[in-house]
């Protein structure tokens, strides 16, 4: 734990030169005034599996109760259709691509990493906040340079290095003093963390904090722990799901217990949609399945009392790469000069019901630009087929879908030229400006 006080740290900031040293042009928060940060940030949990984004057989009454509090967006996109390169997209504010991880998930043994160089999201934040991360990882095995996660600007981390269907799984606890390694079980391994999550919040209640955590359920094999095995009618998974809303529930109780609910910004969401379990919510694909909605639309809900605009449903559309410039905006801290961020702040959208700071996000299936959102239109360039990916504008089906209707089962490019031309030429544009090296 880090023992200094930062917001009398910031404090002692706040005087001559030392204010635009950290803040450059922009004030930074009064002291006592910064906000906390906690971003939920679950293991392939689809669309549908929760009831406030229209799952309707396993149980979420926390989130329930997060949705009326805050606001939950029905246009939310994680950075990525798979786990490593949504994770980097997280945390950089920007599209994995540009840090080297688009392609593919890390394996045991691969020796790509996120580089301790990047811009991230703790750094970000600065000295102001006391940062952790933990859960899951799952952007440099042991062994490389970032490895532990306090390389990337995390003050503590406590977890795995990767998804925990992978071996030798490990736990691990790291500061700036060193890394240890800790005992668990997988029936207990995601109540461990969150357990550890609600130590963090309470070694830190007396100052600002940032708490990424990062639960590795419900991604498959499903490790129910003993009170929440045989629950749920949708089986294991569904157990899972229903052992994540009663973590969310515990964080939630923590931050009333100590006062900080009005103080402390929670977000919820996954890092893509759902595996060979799980459910989509009625969207067209699954994760890693290309530019398809059901990839990598997922649910995002966002609560803090007196904040956060209550029980709104918001189409808007936004993405995983908006979480970081949304924190720094919130805490009144610029973002860094000389990085070219993807995402944009969501503070409009979350408090005062705007619309997108997006005028389009760009989907990618691996390296490669699969598909262009706007507010109202979908251009979808490819997709699998028996294990081939198919450019379907080359072969004669070019995909444009109207998402005001609901979806992408009916493709309306034929009666809508104009608008596939115009989305066409972005698609383009947005490729030659991705293209893989």
């Amino acid at each position: 734990m880090i023992s200094t006080d930062r917001r009398h740290f910031i404090g002692g900031l706040l005087t001559g030169g030392a204010v635009a040293a950290l803040s450059g042009t922009r004030a930074v928060a009064k002291v006592g005034s910064l906000p906390n940060f906690v971003v939920i940030y679950v293991d392939d949990l689809g669309f549908g599996d929760i009831e406030p984004t229209g799952g309707r057989l396993i149980r979420t009454p926390n989130l329930n109760r997060m949705a009326r509090a805050g606001t939950t967006l029905t246009d939310y996109y994680a950075p990525a259709n798979l786990c490593t390169p949504s994770r980097a997209g997280l945390l950089t504010g920007r599209y994995p691509i540009r840090s080297g991880l688009a392609k593919g998930v890390i394996l045991q043994g691969d020796p790509r990493y996120l580089k301790p160089t990047e811009m991230t999201l703790p750094k970000a934040l600065g000295p102001a906040y006391t940062s952790a991360l933990i859960g899951k990882w799952h952007l440099g095995n042991i062994g490389t340079p970032a490895w532990p996660p306090t390389n990337s600007g995390f003050d503590m981390f406590y977890g795995i290095p990767y998804s925990h269907d992978m071996s030798p799984l490990s736990l691990w606890e790291a500061d700036r003093s060193g890394v240890s390694e800790r005992q668990f079980t997988q029936t207990t391994l995601q109540q461990q963390f969150a357990d550890r999550a609600l130590r963090f919040i309470d070694e830190n209640r007396s100052r600002p904090f940032s708490l990424t955590l990062t639960l590795s359920a419900p991604h498959l094999p499903n490790f129910p722990p003993a009170e929440f095995a045989g629950k749920s009618v949708a089986g294991p998974y569904g157990d899972c799901v229903e052992h994540v809303d009663a973590m969310v529930g515990q964080v939630l109780a923590k931050l009333e217990s100590l006062g900080l609910s009005r103080q402390t910004l929670v977000m919820f969401t996954s890092d893509n949609g759902p595996w060979f379990e799980g459910s989509s919510g009625g969207l067209r694909d699954r994760k890693g399945g290309g530019g398809y909605d059901g990839a990598s639309r997922v649910p995002f809900i966002a609560m803090q009392p007196g904040t956060v605009s209550e029980n709104v449903r918001s189409a808007s559309i936004a993405m995983g790469i908006d979480i970081l410039p949304t924190l720094c905006a919130r805490a009144g801290i610029p973002l860094p000069k000389g990085i070219e961020f993807d995402g944009r702040d969501l503070s409009g959208v979350l408090m005062r019901g705007e619309a997108s700071p997006h005028d389009h996000l760009v989907l990618f299936n691996d390296d490669q630009v699969a598909a262009i959102r706007t507010q109202d239109w979908k251009y979808v360039d490819g997709s699998y087929y028996k294990g081939y990916y198919m450019p379907l504008a080359s072969r004669g089906y070019p995909q444009l879908y109207d998402m005001r209707t609901g979806g992408e089962d009916y493709s309306l490019a034929e009666r809508n030229p104009d608008v596939l031309a115009k989305m066409q030429a972005l698609f383009e544009l947005e490729k030659q400006k991705f293209k893989a090296t």
